[in-house]
C-alpha cells in the first residue's frame, strides 16, 4: 500500500487553509477597484444626491387596499389628481401607498391635494374616500430624523475603535475604520446611482452591515494576533508573509460567513419583496444585500493589506524585512521543497519566492503536528 499523502484539490486545501493567495502583496489592485467603485458613487452623490424618503425630508403619504389595481393605474389616478414625481409601492396584501413632498404648498393648497389624492385612490381601489389613510411629515420632523440616524452612525464608529484598539492595538483598529467606511460610501454611492430610496429601514440594515464586515474583520485580526506572537519569532516571514499567512488560514471561515449572511437575505429581497410583492422588505434587504458584499470584500481585501501596510512602516518589521530578505539573498525552499540558487531565480520573483517558502514551511509544520 502506497504510503504517499494525496494532495487535497482547490476546495480541500481552501478549507485546510492551505491556500497562498497573496492578499498584501496585491493590495494596489483591490484598492483602485474600490476607489473607483467610491469614485463613482461620490460623483453620482455630488450630481443626484439622494433619493430620500419621506421620514427623512417629509412629505405626505396615502394608503388603501387595492386588490383589483395595479401600480401603473394608481400612478396615472394620482399625478392627474396633482401630485408631481410621486413613489408608488405596493406593500403587500394589496396595500398600495402613495408618498410625495408637497410641503412646498401652502396649507391650504397641501389641505385640496390631499384630498383630491384620497379621492382619485378610493376611485381606482372602488372605496370610499374615508378609507384611504393619510399621514404627513413635517421638514423640522425629517431633520431631526436625519440627525438621529448620522448620530446612530458616529456612536457606532465610536464605540467600534474605541473597543478594538483595547482588545487589539490602534493601528488595527484604523484598518477596521477605514474598512467600515468603504462599506459605507459604496453602499450610499450604490444607493445614490440607482436612485434607490433612503427609509430608516436603510439605516438600520447599514448598521448590521457594518456589524457583520466588523465580525469577520476581527476574526482575521485575532489571528493575525495569534501570529505574530508565534511565527514572527522564527524570523523567517515579514510582517505581510504572516498576514498573508492569516488571510489564508482564514479564508474558508470569511467565505463560509458571507455565505451564510448573504444567502438568506437575498431570499427575503427576491421571494419577499420581487415574489410575493411584500416591497416593505425591499430597503431593509436591498441595503443589506449591498453592504453585505462590500463588507464581504472589505473584510478580505482591504482591512488585513492595510494593517500590512501600516505594520510594515514601524522600524521593527522593516528590520525584520530586511533580514527576511538578506536570507533569500542565499536560498530558499520552493512549495515542493526543492533549494534552488537565488542566482538561478530572476530578482524580480525572488520576494514572492520567498514569501510562499515560509508559508509552505508553517503550513507544513500544522499539517505535521495534525497528524501528530
Amino acid at each position: 500500500m502506497s504510503n504517499e499523502t494525496k494532495t487535497p484539490g482547490a476546495f480541500g486545501r481552501l478549507y485546510q487553509g492551505l491556500t497562498t493567495i497573496d492578499f498584501v502583496g496585491r493590495r494596489k489592485t483591490w484598492f483602485t477597484i474600490s476607489i473607483v467603485v467610491i469614485v463613482l458613487g461620490l460623483g453620482s452623490l455630488a450630481v443626484r444626491g439622494f433619493n430620500l424618503g419621506i421620514e427623512f425630508k417629509g412629505g405626505s403619504s396615502w394608503e388603501v387596499l387595492a386588490p383589483h389595481s395595479s401600480i401603473s393605474a394608481m400612478t396615472s389616478a394620482v399625478q392627474k389628481a396633482g401630485l408631481t414625481n410621486p413613489i408608488i409601492q405596493k406593500l403587500g396584501n394589496d396595500t398600495y401607498q402613495v408618498t410625495s413632498d408637497i410641503n412646498n404648498l401652502s396649507a391650504t393648497q397641501q389641505t385640496a391635494v390631499t384630498n383630491q389624492v384620497a379621492d382619485a385612490m378610493a376611485k381606482v381601489a372602488g372605496v370610499n374616500s374615508n378609507q384611504v389613510s393619510t399621514s404627513n411629515v413635517g421638514p423640522t420632523w425629517g431633520g431631526q430624523i436625519t440627525n438621529r440616524a448620522l448620530e446612530a452612525l458616529i456612536v457606532f464608529f465610536i464605540a467600534v475603535v474605541a473597543y478594538i484598539s483595547m482588545r487589539f492595538e490602534p493601528k488595527m483598529a484604523a484598518a477596521a475604520f477605514i474598512a467600515m467606511m468603504h462599506d459605507l460610501l459604496v453602499t450610499v454611492g450604490v444607493y445614490s446611482v440607482f436612485g434607490f430610496q433612503i427609509t430608516p429601514d436603510t439605516v438600520i440594515a447599514l448598521l448590521t452591515i457594518l456589524g457583520y464586515s466588523l465580525y469577520d474583520t476581527v476574526v482575521v485580526f485575532d489571528r493575525v494576533r495569534d501570529n505574530t506572537g508565534s511565527v514572527l519569532k522564527g524570523g523567517e516571514m515579514t510582517y505581510s508573509d504572516m498576514v498573508n499567512l492569516s488571510m489564508n488560514q482564514t479564508l474558508a471561515r470569511s467565505i463560509n460567513t458571507s455565505l451564510v449572511a448573504i444567502l438568506p437575505v437575498l431570499s427575503v429581497l427576491v421571494v419577499g419583496a420581487y415574489i410575493l410583492g411584500a416591497t416593505t422588505l425591499q430597503n431593509y434587504g436591498l441595503a443589506l444585500t449591498v453592504g453585505l458584499f462590500s463588507g464581504a470584500y472589505s473584510s478580505i481585501f482591504i482591512a488585513s493589506p492595510l494593517l500590512a501596510w501600516f505594520k510594515e512602516r514601524e522600524p521593527r518589521f522593516r528590520e525584520l524585512a530586511a533580514r527576511v530578505g538578506q536570507k533569500a539573498e542565499h536560498t530558499v525552499f520552493t512549495p515542493a521543497g526543492y533549494a534552488l540558487q537565488m542566482s538561478d531565480v530572476s530578482r524580480s520573483t525572488r520576494g514572492t519566492m520567498a514569501g510562499k517558502a515560509g508559508t509552505t514551511a508553517i503550513q507544513a509544520r500544522a499539517r505535521k503536528q495534525k497528524r501528530r
